[in-house]
């Protein structure tokens, strides 16, 4: 649903591990100033965890199950439906939404809300994901637990997004600077129907 005037919007920033979807959707989400939800911190959060707390589970496993993952990007669900009731013009929600399901979960609230809703699918390449994960593995500070075999995993299960509406769905290759990339993507969203143009 493209957003009219006076329509408040969900931006769900997702793809693979490494694709730069957090780096983009937080600086976004920072610049517009709208909340801005990530899973890799719900999920620890909702597990009792400090967010730079390690959790080395394979995909599937621990704190990745389906189930804790449901219950993940539920929370996420009803944090942005929160937002918007409360009067937010924007919210960005940040994650993998490799399947259907959960994409089809945040078009049905963003329906149920007057909400526009607009993918954004972040990509780079295989050398740059290594590259990435392989710095984000020497940070401590570091938030995700991606790492290559859960890439691997991800990419035999990340289902295309074929039921989004071309004019809801924008891809962006995430290997230009983020500067580059942030007017980039004010380009393609183009004026918030409601109040102000986004930022230059």
């Amino acid at each position: 649903m493209r957003p009219g005037k006076g329509m408040a919007r969900i931006l769900v920033f997702f793809g693979l591990i490494a694709s730069g979807k957090s780096t983009l959707a937080e600086a976004f989400a920072r610049r517009q100033g709208m909340a801005y939800c990530n899973t890799d911190r719900v999920r620890k959060e909702l597990a009792g965890l400090a967010t730079a707390e390690p959790s080395p589970a394979n995909f599937g496993q621990g704190i990745y199950t389906s189930e804790f993952s449901r219950r993940t990007y539920q929370a996420m669900l009803d944090r942005a439906a929160a937002d918007i009731r409360a009067g937010a013009a924007g919210v960005v929600l940040d994650g993998s939404y490799h399947s259907r399901a959960e994409r089809d979960r945040v078009r049905g609230v963003a329906s149920q809300l007057g909400a526009a809703c607009t993918f954004i699918l972040c990509q780079c390449g295989e050398d740059e994901v290594k590259r990435r994960l392989a710095e984000r593995a020497r940070d401590p500070l570091a938030v995700s637990d991606g790492r290559w075999e859960i890439y691997l995993t991800q990419r035999e299960r990340f289902e295309t997004p074929l039921e989004v509406p071309p004019a809801d769905l924008i891809v962006m290759d995430t290997e230009a600077p983020v500067a580059e990339l942030l007017a980039e993507l004010n380009r393609r969203l183009g004026e918030f129907e409601a109040d102000e143009p986004l930022s230059k």
